[in-house]
This record gives C-alpha cells, sequence and structure tokens, in this order.
C-alpha cells in the first residue's frame, strides 16, 4: 500500500512565540511523527528535536532488521515495526529524562507525541500524551487514537479544551506509558494526526464536514481547521499531519 499523498502544517499558534509543536514526514522509512511540546521558550522545542531526532535514528537503525536487539520491549503480539518504534520511543524517552537530571522542573522540558510506522499495508500507532488520531473511511471519521489527558474529568463536551493537559508523555514521568495500535489500511482510507491547539475546540462533525471539502486542498483544509480553533479561543500551538492513501 502506497501513500499517495500527504500534507502538515505546524504553527505557533495565534498567541505564542515560540512553537514547541513539530511534525516529521519521512518517506524513505515510512515514518510519519507528531509532536506537541512542553516546557517553555528554548526548552519544549528543544526537547521535541531530541525526542524526533533520536527517535528518527533509532528507528531507522533497527526497524526491519529481524537481527537487531530491541534492548527495552519485545511482543510477539505487534509487527516488528511496531516493536522498533517503542523501544525508539522508550530510548528517547530515556535520553529526555537523563539530560533533566538535576534541572528543576521549570527547566525541564517534554512532549506529548503520535508516531506512526508503515510496514506494507499495516500501521503501527505508537502514541504518549494528548495527540490524536482519526481515520475517515468510506464516508465515516472514527477516532484511533485516544489522548491519554484530563479530558475525562471534564464536566460537559463544551468545557474539554480545559481538560487537555497529557497524563502521560516524554520527561513527564520517570516511567513511560506507550499505547500501540496496530491497523490495516486500505485505498481511499485518510490519516489524520492532531496536537490539541486544533482538535480541542472542533468536534468530529465539524473535521468530517472540513475533510470532505472538495474544493479545497488538503493545505487549505489543515488551515481552515487552525482557524475555526482560534476563532473560539485556542491559545496553544497547532500542529496537523494528513495522509493520503
Amino acid at each position: 500500500m502506497k501513500l499517495k499523498s500527504y500534507s502538515s502544517r505546524t504553527h505557533q499558534g495565534p498567541y505564542l512565540q515560540i512553537n514547541e509543536d513539530d511534525v516529521d514526514v519521512d518517506l524513505r522509512n515510512q515514518l510519519y511523527l507528531i509532536f506537541d511540546g512542553f516546557g517553555g521558550s528554548s526548552i519544549g522545542d528543544k526537547a521535541v528535536q531530541l525526542l524526533k531526532e533520536t527517535i528518527k535514528n533509532f528507528y531507522t537503525r533497527i526497524g526491519g532488521d529481524p537481527d537487531s536487539t530491541l534492548p527495552f520491549y519485545y511482543s510477539h503480539k505487534y509487527l516488528l515495526e511496531g516493536n522498533a518504534l517503542l523501544n525508539s520511543m522508550h530510548y528517547a524517552h530515556a535520553l529526555l529524562k537523563k539530560q533533566s537530571k538535576g534541572l528543576e522542573m521549570s527547566q525541564r522540558g517534554g512532549a506529548s507525541a503520535i508516531c506512526v510506522a508503515q510496514s506494507e499495508n499495516i500501521l503501527s500507532f505508537a502514541s504518549v500524551g494528548n495527540c490524536r488520531a482519526f481515520l475517515y473511511r468510506k464516508g465515516h471519521l472514527k477516532q484511533i487514537v485516544e489522548a491519554d489527558s484530563l479530558e475525562s474529568l471534564s464536566p460537559d463536551e463544551y468545557l474539554s479544551h480545559f481538560y487537555t493537559s497529557p497524563v502521560s508523555g516524554f520527561g513527564l514521568f520517570e516511567d513511560i506509558h506507550i499505547a500501540l495500535k496496530e491497523m490495516r489500511v486500505y485505498e481511499e482510507d485518510l490519516i489524520v494526526l492532531m496536537t490539541d491547539g486544533v482538535y480541542a475546540r472542533v468536534d468530529l462533525d465539524e473535521i468530517k464536514y472540513t475533510i470532505e471539502k472538495t474544493d479545497k486542498s488538503s493545505s487549505e483544509k489543515i488551515n481552515e481547521l487552525f482557524k475555526l480553533s482560534n476563532s473560539r479561543g485556542n491559545l496553544d500551538n497547532q500542529s496537523m499531519l494528513l495522509l493520503q492513501y
């Protein structure tokens, strides 16, 4: 299964001066990443760069190599690519924690992320923190990666954007909780990855309505969702990635 096209955008948002989010598409290794950093200027953004480069470098050394050593974790439930992704993320977390050792909390950075690895027609989604992923297939949109956040504590959906703080993440705690999900992808599927600067103030119907517009390009659809979120008071960085199969 080939990726037909992709579109992405990451932006600091309407109020912040620094962008701690990031998006990366590695077509050669079929690796797709989205990050939502935290920690502040020159902290969260630097943490995200460390995480991104570490995951990419580690994954590309061991992904697809059946003889590679997986030092942190291995499960027969998952493909080699999924296991390689998990190990890459654990290694990145260990490096970030080592870098933060001895620093005050105000000087420590971290991130939420969704990392997607493709092997033929199987996608492995490894997620930590408050990013989300959606699948649009045959006219239906559903969430396939849930945010690990405080959102379940929200008294109603109209206040949920106040409860998107992550309860897992790179650099957040000593141990890292990574959720892994594998999914078969089919022709015409669209995968949508978002940080909370986008999804927190829009609902599924609005995302579906926007991505179904035939008179707009993928980049225009992303911009439209950014603007919609901002019109409702978004204060956060914003990132989004569309993968069209």
